[in-house]
This record gives structure tokens, C-alpha cells and sequence, in this order.
């Protein structure tokens, strides 16, 4: 069964800010998400899971992961966990902020949000309804 992580985003404030980040600093090379700690339960992620990212308090999107290692040794080791370029928008989801990655159960993540049913609502307009309590 598939493993998720979830991880803040730090530096962006929205999905559309990540984006543009990419295109920008990284086009043509793997997604990769640097963390100092390997997981320990990697191979359940590389089977379906995905990175939900959180952004002001809240999970926006997920990018399915594809690969997850070790690289360096001892003090130096970091993990590198390969994404998809695909960038999935979630029902927005209410989270505390924490350090680090934490493991997110199947059952715990949110749904992907599906583009017909939301229309093309501007996300500050999001934003506000989400703080609102009304999306």
C-alpha cells in the first residue's frame, strides 16, 4: 500500500509561485526534494506515494513520488526523494506546522481536487474561503 510524506513548502506561498519556481530554476532536470533524513519506510512511497505539500497552514497539492535515496556518508548524508513534474491540486486541507517530513497514511490524505467541480476560482478568492471556513 502506498506511503505519502508530507513536507511544508517553504519559500512559496502558492501552488502558482512552486510552479513558476520550477520553470524558472530548474527546467530540464529531475524534481528532487532534498531532507536530511532518509525514511526508513521509502519503499512504501516509491509504491504510489506522493509529497503533499503544505502552504500557510494548509495542504494544496501532492507530487507523486518516484524514487527515494541516500546520498553522501555519515555527516553528509542526504536524502533525495525524486518527483513527478506533475503538480496535483488537493481539497485544501487544514495543517499545523511541524520541522521536517512526517509520513501521511492513504487514509489521512486529502482527495485530489477535480477541476470541474471548483471551476477556475482565482486563488486568493481560494484562500479567502478557505479562511472563511466556506471552501
Amino acid at each position: 500500500m502506498a506511503l505519502h510524506m508530507i513536507k511544508l513548502c517553504v519559500g512559496c506561498d502558492t501552488v502558482e509561485e512552486l510552479v513558476d519556481w520550477r520553470q524558472t530554476y530548474r527546467p530540464g532536470e529531475p524534481w528532487i526534494l532534498r531532507t536530511r533524513q532518509t525514511p526508513k519506510r521509502a519503499a512504501e512511497m516509491i509504491d504510489g506515494g506522493s509529497v503533499f505539500r503544505v502552504f500557510k497552514g494548509v495542504i494544496l497539492c501532492r507530487q507523486k513520488v518516484l524514487d527515494v535515496a541516500t546520498v553522501g556518508e555519515g555527516a553528509a548524508a542526504r536524502c533525495e526523494v525524486t518527483l513527478d513534474e506533475e503538480v496535483v491540486r488537493v481539497l485544501p486541507t487544514p495543517r499545523r506546522a511541524f520541522q521536517g517530513w512526517r509520513y501521511l497514511e492513504p487514509r489521512d490524505a486529502p482527495q485530489d481536487l477535480r477541476g470541474e467541480a471548483f471551476g477556475d476560482v482565482p486563488p486568493e478568492l481560494a484562500r479567502q474561503l478557505r479562511e472563511v471556513g466556506a471552501w
